[in-house]
């Protein structure tokens, strides 16, 4: 049974269908408003079941979305839900200048917050392209006003990931001031970090394995991080052309998504990330909780679940 009192944090990267990176390309961005939109009926299908269950989580929105669907927005925060950032336009961070980054964050908080009256105080990259070469982008999150984010994802991987980081949930000091960085789960196995936080990963696993990952790392004493996208709980999309790895990442096991949530719920508990740790929101940008971060690295003050519950 899940635990009454939640400590493991759920949260959705809110884009189209057509906007993920593995079929991107400068011709069909440029079609956006052509192809079939379908992100407000698959936000709502997830706003249904998490009601339903009475689980709240982080809804990553990105400003492209929220400008054509303000009223989506409005919808996520009153389901008691927390709405963060996903960007502006789903650009890579490793194909964007740090004055074009600055732009689009900027952009896309100021959409969220003209829309919720609230500050904003996360972010998550596109494809969690906050890599060793983009690092630069964190200092800028915080010149921005970002309190956390959630895109350095700590494996090896073909299109993202830093192996070395740190996979707690840190803060991390930058040329800026310090973020809270919350890092997506990863399970260590055989001595290699094994994502386990969801996305593709959560539809290639079979349930049962994912969940013995899962309870190792709940174990442990961690906070789980889940991700997830509207367009995977929605197996009847357009199919888009890309290469055959793309479209296998894209479109494997759409139709077992939903089943498959629905059973996390029941077995895991889960909030919003600014509530599973309240430290974040009590922090003003730039500044340390305490003067303990230290060096230039990934690393810095780790910060346990139980210090945050």
């Amino acid at each position: 049974m899940a635990s009454t009192i939640p400590r493991h944090c759920l949260s959705f990267d809110v884009e189209e269908h057509f906007q993920v990176s593995a079929f991107e390309s400068p011709m069909r961005r440029r079609h956006w408003e052509q192809f079939e939109s379908r992100v407000e009926a698959n936000t709502e299908r997830l706003l249904e079941i998490l009601a339903e269950r009475g689980v709240r989580a982080t809804f990553f929105v990105l400003g492209w979305v929220a400008e054509r669907y303000p009223s989506l927005v409005r919808r996520i925060a009153s389901g008691g839900h927390e709405v963060a950032s996903h960007g502006y336009a789903h650009e890579l961070i490793t194909s964007q200048t740090p004055h074009a980054f600055r732009e689009d964050i900027r952009r896309a908080k100021a959409i969220l917050e003209s829309i919720l009256s609230q500050p904003v105080l996360g972010y998550r990259a596109p494809s969690f392209s906050i890599t060793k070469d983009t690092m630069w982008a964190t200092a800028v999150l915080v010149e921005e006003g970002y309190v956390y984010d959630s895109s350095i994802f700590p494996v090896l991987h073909d299109r993202y990931g830093v192996p070395s980081a740190n996979p707690d949930v840190h803060q991390l000091l930058t040329e800026s001031g310090v973020l809270w960085e919350v890092p997506p789960s990863t399970v260590k196995c055989l001595g290699v970090r094994v994502p386990v936080a969801g996305g593709g990963y959560f539809r290639l696993y079979p349930y049962v394995l994912l969940r013995t990952l899962l309870r190792k790392l709940e174990g442990e004493g961690a906070s789980l991080v889940m991700y997830m996208h509207p367009w995977e709980f929605d197996p009847g999309q357009p199919r888009m052309e890309g290469s055959l790895l793309s479209r296998m990442r894209h479109y494997l096991n759409l139709d077992k998504t939903e089943r498959r949530m629905c059973e996390l719920l029941q077995d895991f508990s889960f909030a919003p990330i600014r509530h599973v740790f309240p430290q974040i929101e009590q922090t003003q940008s730039g500044r340390p909780i305490s003067a303990v971060v230290v060096g230039q690295e990934l690393l810095s003050k780790n910060v346990s679940p139980a210090v945050l519950s």
